[in-house]
């Protein structure tokens, strides 16, 4: 029977023990980031035995220079398919084709034939695609505030198990927190959502709507919730993992 660990340790390891030895035969001279981040569960710590049915497994995300993404991601790729093995820890290495919203699920295969879940990007690409944001641009507050707090925390999160360049740790250390005078704005635009609906709980008390009350106590309760982030300079996570984090 395989044992549950968390997404976390699994893929350190199999960064360090699968993956890396890899790359380092094949592709000595190569520099590269590789890191555990983005979307998932296992990239915050928040994953469960519950989490192994999708989009969970032996996987990584690997980041190449712009020149290099396009001459040697594919080869990289193959390699990996060629020669990682088929279970690691007692987990499927290989994937099924992702669905229709894009899911993937761990899938057993054979040695030789692994549909690996080690993603292969240019950094520069990867961030467009999270935050729409350009990493030769210089951010200005409007950026930040199109940037939604989960995605910058995904991006954030995670590990880093290597970055040759330093392009990767450079972005989290930039994206870390908001400047200033983007924080201040949206701690008190968090304010003003509180006093908009504050005194709703007791007039819906008093034409006897207990159950509106209740629900607009709720939404309070939820709004004070993502205040205490934004006053402890924490990102919040999106509203599955938000009381967890909370805690």
């Amino acid at each position: 029977m395989r044992r549950f660990i968390s997404g976390r340790e699994l893929n350190r390891h199999y960064y360090q023990e699968a993956v890396a030895p890899i790359i380092s035969a094949d592709f000595p001279n190569l520099n590269y980031a590789a890191a555990l981040i983005g979307p998932g569960s296992d990239v915050l710590g928040y994953d469960s035995e519950r989490s192994t049915d999708h989009g969970w497994g032996p996987r990584l995300l690997l980041f190449l220079a712009d020149g290099a993404h396009h001459s040697v991601a594919e080869s990289i790729s193959e390699r990996l398919s060629a020669r990682l093995p088929a279970s690691f820890r007692g987990f499927a290495t290989s994937f099924a084709k992702p669905d229709a919203n894009g899911v993937r699920w761990m899938e057993p295969s054979q040695p030789g034939r692994i549909a690996h879940f080690v993603e292969i990007h240019s950094l520069g690409e990867f961030v467009r695609a999270m935050l729409n944001i350009d990493l030769a641009a210089s951010l200005k507050n409007v950026d930040w505030l199109l940037m939604p707090q989960e995605q910058l925390l995904e991006v954030t999160g995670g590990e880093v198990y290597r970055d040759d360049l330093g392009e990767l740790t450079r972005l989290r250390t930039t994206l870390a927190w908001y400047p200033r005078e983007v924080w201040l704005l949206l701690m008190a635009a968090q304010w003003k959502r509180i006093a908009q609906e504050e005194p709703f709980v007791g007039r819906c008390g008093e034409s006897g709507d207990e159950l509106g009350s209740r629900i607009v106590s709720g939404r309070l309760v939820r709004d004070l919730v993502r205040l205490c982030f934004l006053i402890e300079r924490r990102y919040a996570p999106y509203s599955k993992w938000l009381g967890t984090a909370f805690s």
